[in-house]
C-alpha cells in the first residue's frame, strides 16, 4: 500500500472500552442496562425524558474522568503525520481521539459534551447535567438534549463521509461490531469503489468476510503496529 494517498478510519466503542468506557452491546454492557427503546430513541426520551438526560448526564460525566488508551494515540500520529487525506469517522460519543490530539475526526453518532437545543437547534459545548433543564445559550429556552444521534435519526455528515470513501484508498474498521447501519455497509462501499480494506478487532465482526484482511487482539496493540506499517510504507514522493 505503499501508493496509497487516501484513508478513512472508522472507530467504534472497542476502540475506547480499554479507556475503561463501557461497551453497549458485549455482555454487562449498557444495553443490558437499559432498553435501547427507553434511552435511545426520540420516543423514548419523549415518553420520559428525566431517565434519558440522567442516563447521558452519567455517560457525560464518566468519559470526563478516563483517558486516551494507546489506539488512540496511535491514530493521533496518523494524524499528525499521514500527508494524504485522512477522515476518522467515529461511532463513539467520547472525546478521546481529540483529546489524543487528532483532528480530522467526524462524529457521526454526536458527542456527549454537546448539547443539542430542541427549539434553536444550535449546539454548545457542555460538560454539566442537562436533567435539571438548564437554559439554552443561545435562546434561552429550556429546549436542550444530548447531542447523540438515537434510532431512528439520521447519522450527521452522511454526504462528507460518502465522498471520502469515494476516494478512499484504504478503509479501516476498528472496534466495530459491524452490526449497526449506515456504518456497517461503509466496507462493502469502500471494497466495490477500490479500496483496500481491513478490519482491527478483538474478534471478528459479523462483517469481517467483507474485508480484505482482518486482525484479531486488543486495540492498544493491533492499530499501533498498524499505523507503523502505513508510516513506514509512506514512500519519498508522498512525504
Amino acid at each position: 500500500m505503499s501508493k496509497a494517498e487516501n484513508i478513512v478510519i472508522l472507530t467504534g466503542a472497542g476502540i475506547s472500552a480499554e479507556s475503561g468506557i463501557d461497551t453497549f452491546r458485549d455482555s454487562g454492557g449498557l444495553w443490558e442496562q437499559h432498553r435501547v427503546e427507553d434511552v435511545a430513541t426520540p420516543e423514548g426520551f419523549a415518553r420520559d425524558p428525566d431517565l434519558v438526560q440522567r442516563f447521558y448526564d452519567a455517560r457525560r460525566a464518566a468519559v470526563q474522568t478516563v483517558d486516551p488508551n494507546a489506539a488512540h494515540e496511535a491514530l493521533a500520529r496518523l494524524d499528525r503525520e499521514w500527508p494524504g487525506e485522512l477522515l476518522i469517522v467515529t461511532q463513539n460519543v467520547d472525546d478521546l481521539h481529540e483529546r489524543a490530539g487528532a483532528k480530522r475526526v467526524l462524529h457521526m453518532h454526536g458527542e456527549l459534551l454537546s448539547a443539542l437545543c430542541a427549539r434553536c437547534e444550535a449546539r454548545h459545548r457542555w460538560n454539566e447535567k442537562l436533567v435539571d433543564r438548564p437554559p439554552c445559550p443561545g435562546c434561552g429556552e429550556t429546549a436542550l438534549r444530548p447531542d447523540v444521534v438515537w434510532f431512528g435519526e439520521m447519522p450527521y455528515e452522511m454526504d462528507r463521509i460518502y465522498a471520502a470513501l469515494r476516494d478512499a484508498d484504504i478503509f479501516a474498521s476498528i472496534g466495530t461490531s459491524g452490526a449497526v447501519y449506515p456504518a456497517a455497509g461503509f466496507v462493502r462501499d469502500a471494497r466495490e469503489l477500490g479500496a483496500h480494506t481491513v478490519e482491527l478487532n478483538l474478534e471478528r465482526s459479523g462483517g469481517s468476510h467483507w474485508f480484505d484482511e482482518a486482525r484479531q487482539g486488543p486495540a492498544g496493540q493491533l492499530v499501533p503496529e498498524w499505523v507503523d506499517e502505513l508510516l513506514a510504507g509512506i514512500s519519498p514522493d508522498q512525504a
